[in-house]
């Protein structure tokens, strides 16, 4: 399976000139081979490949003397994001979604380049780069597991990252039969089927504030730090919970949410993609992946009306916090359906019989 492994460097000022320069003159290949792609489709009617446009590049350099400065390995890999990009938007068109046609990038919002394979090795708390140098980084955990890829990363803020993904084995931890099933919402960030509930953080809205007065007065690094600080602190609450899940559950039951059409509510947008769940679901799949351990999705439809004990419907509005079934059973709306996720889950895997599951 694969990993990302994500480390701060440090480079010269030298240095941050040369990557700076490496990310316009990737950003301009970038938007030229998609002109290139355009022109060719309005003109001919006909599709450039990837192959097709990776052949060109001699003859680009050639053109193009700077190209020369950059590894052939970053040039490549520019070309194969755009083919990515255009294999993305055929398959939204042929599934009838919103297709998004690959667009051109701005300087300021191409951040990142790869070398693929080779270009680059690990010594003594130094990275060192073809064509760039030794540049420090910071090795706060072990690299474990075969290299396969390098991307150099600048944020917002002027940071810089190397982020390695490499193939490793998974680690199996020893046996666990605990099952869960989370049901995620605003009031809770998650209730579990156990009766749970984990309170919603909110790390967008706690900074809010700071951030209108930031916004207020044109700061735009001011701005992108605040922003960096919540994305930080919104990703290590969901890999503190995700590891906690892996450790402790076996089975470990999510919704299958349609995160894309819930942010249409423009009432709730900002509140929907404040809590991030599909970010939770995502670490906890890889860490459970690694683990030995098993993670699910399943259709979300009722499991907020189905009483978990008898499996009839009880219509209920969103303002309605507790489930009433007329067999008896009373609990909180959000813990009654964590029940029936999960026991979607094992009926998913076989776990549940049909006839015990709620209908």
């Amino acid at each position: 399976m694969r990993l990302a492994y994500r480390y701060r460097i440090y480079p010269s000022k030298a240095q941050v000139r040369k990557l700076e320069q490496w990310l316009i003159l990737c950003c301009e290949l970038y938007n030229a081979a998609l002109q290139e792609r355009r022109d060719a489709y309005r003109i001919t009617g006909q599709s450039i490949s990837y192959c097709e446009q990776q052949n060109q590049l001699p003859e680009i350099k050639e053109l193009r003397p700077e190209l020369k400065d950059l590894h052939s390995q970053v040039l490549q890999d520019v070309l194969r994001r755009l083919d990515k990009a255009f294999d993305a938007f055929f398959r939204r068109a042929k599934a009838r979604e919103r297709a998004g046609y690959p667009r051109f990038r701005s300087r300021s919002r191409y951040d990142s380049f790869t070398y693929s394979q080779s270009g680059f090795a690990l010594s003594d708390n130094k990275l060192k780069l073809s064509k760039i140098g030794k540049v420090k980084i910071k090795l706060h955990r072990p690299l474990k597991g075969q290299v396969k890829t390098l991307t150099i990363t600048r944020t917002a803020t002027g940071k810089w990252f190397a982020c390695f993904s490499v193939e490793v084995n998974t680690e199996p931890l020893g046996a666990s039969l605990e099952t869960i099933g989370l049901d995620c919402g605003l009031e809770k960030f998650a209730t579990f089927s156990d009766g749970t509930a984990i309170e919603n953080p909110r790390f967008f809205r706690s900074d809010e504030q700071a951030l209108v007065k930031t916004q207020r007065k044109r700061k735009k690094r001011q701005v992108a730090r605040i922003h960096e600080r919540i994305a930080n602190r919104r990703r290590n609450f969901a890999h503190q919970l995700s590891r906690s899940l892996v450790i402790t559950y076996g089975l470990i039951v999510f919704e299958n949410l349609n995160i894309q059409g819930m942010v249409r509510n423009h009432s709730l947008a900002k509140s929907i993609q404040d809590a991030a769940w599909k970010q939770l679901i995502q670490f906890t799949a890889y860490k459970a992946a690694k683990a030995g351990r098993k993670v699910l999705t399943v259709d979300p439809r009722h499991t907020s009306q189905r009483c978990s004990r008898c499996g009839q419907i009880v219509a209920k509005t969103l303002a309605e916090r507790i489930h009433h079934c007329h067999c008896g059973l009373h609990l909180d709306r959000d813990h009654n359906a964590a029940l029936n996720i999960l026991a979607l889950g094992l009926q998913g895997i076989g776990k549940l019989p049909i006839e015990a599951a709620p209908l």
